[in-house]
């Protein structure tokens, strides 16, 4: 029986089913593990853009106000937070990512997004900004002009053009380190590796591929997500060189069967290790159509009826044919996408195909709904 290929849909206009391919190829560590304590930690701060043309925050915004006021009494000068004019001024929360090894001095990327009324904050100037972390304490301090990629225009009519977003902006390099994370590996005597996706067979083989390529260390995973890596003390000095040949060994990684559908646009992605029980299977689409007609009823001469508009409705129901077919017994993906694609179905079908299927215990894989 011939069946369509997947690309099929597409021809329709609709983004079908898209494979993840499985991993033939080994992986590299640094690809799918960090070792801990070489993150990046969350900065956040507070602070205002200035310079902006008429699309800053209204004089209903009150904590800019007061913001503002504090800044300028911190200049030396004092005025009258009543009779501000905050069109040019917009608050704005501060937001960026300090690396791991990062020291005092360097430039990290910082993104300014406005929580006022502010239209946009195109072409403004954020004013020197602390950025703290989780603890509170001043890890970087932002400042610079802002890009925002986007412009909103108006016209005195209410229209409006808008490109993207113009009220979040990013300042390249806008935030220097002033206090630095310390992280350390030398003189360690374990040190642990941890995987972005935990899974027990990824850290199996990956303890084993360390131990393998790497003489006179020993590694075993602790758990799901972590490779715990023991260094001896004549190693202890060469962490550098350990963790660069660790990061750099290929592992072949083991995922769990798994179909993924976001419902919003209708995209569906099954993984490769994805079977499916032999199933037969009977799709049809139900369309109801109502349309409503109105009709002018006129009394008759000299008559005391008033003239009314009377609404006339139609429905029509239409039931699409669907035919029995089976699905599943396949050894590959590609058999079960073509055991899929016999049905006919749209993506949008397909997506309650998948999840009668889990239903009645004919597929043996994670169904995630996004």
């Amino acid at each position: 029986m011939k069946t369509k290929g997947i690309f099929s849909f597409l021809s329709i206009g609709f983004l079908a089913l898209l494979l993840l391919a499985g991993s033939a190829d080994a992986a590299r560590v640094k690809d799918f593990a960090y070792f801990l304590g070489a993150r990046p930690n969350a900065l956040i701060g507070y602070g205002l853009v200035v310079g902006l043309k008429q699309t800053g925050d209204s004089t209903n915004t009150l904590f800019t106000i007061n913001t503002l006021a504090n800044l300028l009494e911190n200049l030396g000068i004092v005025f009258d937070p009543t009779q501000a004019k905050t069109q040019n001024v917009a608050g704005v929360m501060v937001t960026a990512k300090l690396p791991p090894f990062c020291r005092s001095g360097s430039r990290i990327d910082v993104q300014a997004s406005s929580i006022g009324d502010a239209k946009s904050i195109e072409g403004g100037t954020l004013l020197m900004t602390p950025l703290k972390g989780p603890d509170g304490k001043v890890y970087a301090v932002a400042q610079g002009p802002i890009s925002t990629g986007g412009f909103s225009a108006s016209g005195a009519s209410g229209s409006t053009v808008q490109k993207n977003h113009p009220t979040v902006g990013f300042i390249s390099g806008g935030a220097t380190v002033e206090k630095e994370l310390p992280v350390h590996y030398t003189g360690l005597a374990e040190i642990d590796l941890v995987l972005r996706t935990p899974d027990f067979t990824t850290a199996h083989k990956t303890a084993d591929a360390i131990c393998s390529a790497i003489s006179g260390i020993s590694a075993h995973a602790v758990d799901a997500g972590t490779v715990r890596i023991e260094v001896p003390p004549s190693k202890r000095d060469e962490t550098v060189e350990l963790i660069t040949k660790v990061e750099n060994l290929e592992v072949q990684q083991d995922v769990i069967a798994k179909v993924v559908i976001n419902e919003r646009t209708g995209t569906i992605v099954i993984g490769e290790h994805v079977r499916i029980a032999p199933v037969a299977v009977a799709h049809g689409s139900l369309t109801v159509e109502i349309t409503e007609r109105p009709v002018v009823s006129q009394p008759l001469p000299y008559s005391r009826g008033t003239t009314k508009v009377v609404p006339q409705t139609s429905i029509q129901v239409q039931e699409g044919k669907g035919h029995l077919a089976v699905v599943g017994g396949g050894v590959t993906i590609g058999q079960v996408i073509e055991g899929l694609n016999a049905i006919g179905a749209t993506p949008r079908d397909l997506i309650n195909i998948l999840q009668s299927i889990k239903a009645a215990g004919a597929m043996d894989a994670e169904l995630e709904i996004i």
